[in-house]
């Protein structure tokens, strides 16, 4: 990190029950300079295991607890599993399309994925407003992609574009359809994201403890950030 972003200024919220883990107590450190804002300095921040929400730039800040480890995945070294190309055959009849904006009908899938999978959550009730503010910023581009079953819309994964590389920002998806959307759709970011020639994707934090995340572990080569050092 250069000089001037080693200088940045850090605020810190209060510490509340952490989301993951129940027996935790969470606090993010939140960059403050929005000279931050922008594609380049963001991407070196993540780099760094930062993360947004919005415009907020933040990483976990927890006093006892280390469990979150920036992940991501090398693509130029990945190779899909055995389980991961059965199934991409098993999805055959689904096609992705890659969109700078929200179809039109996102919001009902949006808010049946948040009933079904997130009732005790901070985003239930699903926002249409709130997430839009959520899901977007007005310094740096991101893709849509859009999945579908025949013609019908099934999942939606927000991909974050910066220079080198993309980062997997949200994913919501059809909860009634049996098949792994969500597994399906960092497939088709890893596929976006090698179309656009870049280096990673980041995939956010890793809780090993947290069983609703193992599923990044799968994507082989990956790297995670221990110790201020990508190891992998």
């Amino acid at each position: 990190m250069s000089a001037e972003l080693q200088q940045i200024r850090i605020g810190l919220t209060q510490t509340h029950q952490c989301n993951y883990l129940p027996d935790q107590q969470e606090r993010v450190a939140v960059a403050l300079d929005e000279f931050m804002q922008t594609p380049t300095n963001y991407e070196i921040l993540l780099a760094n295991g930062f993360r947004r929400s919005g415009e907020t730039i933040y990483k976990p800040h927890c006093e006892t607890c280390h469990a979150c480890e920036a992940l991501r995945v090398s693509l130029a070294d990945f190779k899909a599993s055995k389980s991961q190309k059965r199934l991409l055959n098993k999805a055959k009849a689904f096609h992705w399309e890659v969109k700078n904006t929200l179809d039109d009908d996102w919001f009902a899938l949006y808010s049946e994925y948040i009933s079904a999978r997130h009732s005790s959550g901070s985003m239930f009730p699903p926002n249409k407003q709130e997430f839009e503010s959520f899901a977007t910023t007005h310094w740096m581009e991101s893709h849509f992609i859009h999945v579908y079953y025949e013609d019908k819309l099934v999942a939606i994964a927000v991909t974050d574009i910066l220079p080198h590389s993309t980062s997997a920002f949200y994913t919501f998806f059809d909860p009634k359809i049996d098949i792994s959307l969500g597994t399906l759709c960092v497939l088709y970011q890893i596929e976006h994201a090698k179309k656009l020639d870049r280096q990673w994707l980041y995939l956010g934090y890793q809780i090993d403890q947290c069983p609703a995340m193992s599923y990044k572990v799968r994507f082989q080569r990956h790297q995670r950030l221990v110790n201020h050092r990508w190891q992998g």
